[in-house]
């Protein structure tokens, strides 16, 4: 018999009946706000997340969205979506947003903050947004050193449509358009495009976190904080990448392709910050 214990009751009380448990959690009323630790913050919508189950992206909307409504700026903040999974972005974030065509989310990024200077400005791309269709306006506005923040979910696919190759893809990974693996003699090598971003003299903060385990959250909440503040302080282009799962076109459950990821793309990006203050570029 499979049973279930009700946490709020007597803990010598095991129910098994699922509409006695759900008679006695409305009884107990365990769900009013004074109980609750964790809830949503004011900078998402109650949109569900149109994501598939165990990808990152999810979670990398909410840290951005906790960071923006800790730091009160909700209504200074504007926000680029782009084409690819993200691409209902704005339904998601409760901020000014705006959709941009594909791979120019930084060039309207970089319009909306020369109009607006002082409000916060991030785009938020994928690998096939950025560092494919994209790649010309990434690195220009990178080096011309515009004063935002550039937000870069690397799955190493192209998830939104079908699971083709995309720059990022690794030596040896199948995919739709690779189905043998990719090949470096034919195919060239994965575009490890955070290093080459760290290069370019304009740009100030470039970091690659990852949001698989609860310390990597940590960790890419605080790069986050910082971003926002150096935006504040008008010293140039940040870029942080995410280095996420895709559970759908990895063909793996999300506890597979975690495991996936720390064994194999993060021995290959790196994670950890590449151009920060008092570490002049990538090494």
């Amino acid at each position: 018999m499979n049973e279930k214990r009700l946490i709020t009751g007597d803990p010598a009380d095991v129910l098994t009946d699922e509409a006695q448990i759900d008679a006695m959690i409305a009884r107990e009323s365990i769900c009013n706000n004074e109980n609750l630790i964790y809830e949503r913050p004011e900078t998402l919508t109650d949109a569900i997340f149109h994501y598939c189950p165990g990808c990152g992206h999810g979670v990398t909307h909410r840290l951005i969205a906790e960071v923006i409504n800790e730091l009160d700026i909700q209504s200074e903040t504007i926000g680029i979506a782009p084409v690819g999974c993200a691409v209902f972005a704005y339904h998601y974030f409760n901020i000014d947003m705006t959709e941009a065509a594909h791979g120019r989310a930084t060039a309207v990024a970089t319009g909306i903050k020369r109009l607006l200077p002082d409000k916060y400005v991030f785009s938020y791309q994928g690998d096939g947004d950025l560092a494919a269709i994209g790649t010309g306006e990434t690195i220009h506005t990178c080096n011309r050193g515009e004063n935002i923040l550039i937000v870069f979910v690397n799955n190493g696919i192209y998830g939104m449509t079908g699971g083709q190759m995309a720059p990022t893809t690794l030596i040896g990974m199948k995919s739709t358009t690779s189905p043998y693996g990719r090949d470096a003699a034919t195919m060239g090598y994965p575009l490890r495009i955070t290093e080459m971003i760290a290069t370019l003299p304009a740009t100030y903060y470039v970091t690659r976190q990852a949001v698989n385990t609860p310390a990597n959250v940590r960790k890419a909440k605080k790069a986050f904080q910082k971003a926002f503040e150096y935006q504040k302080q008008k010293k140039g282009t940040c870029f942080i990448e995410i280095v996420s799962n895709c559970p759908s076109n990895w063909k793996m459950t999300p506890l597979q392709s975690n495991k996936w990821l720390e064994e194999n793309m993060l021995t290959f990006y790196k994670l950890g910050d590449i151009k920060a203050p008092g570490k002049e570029s990538a090494e």
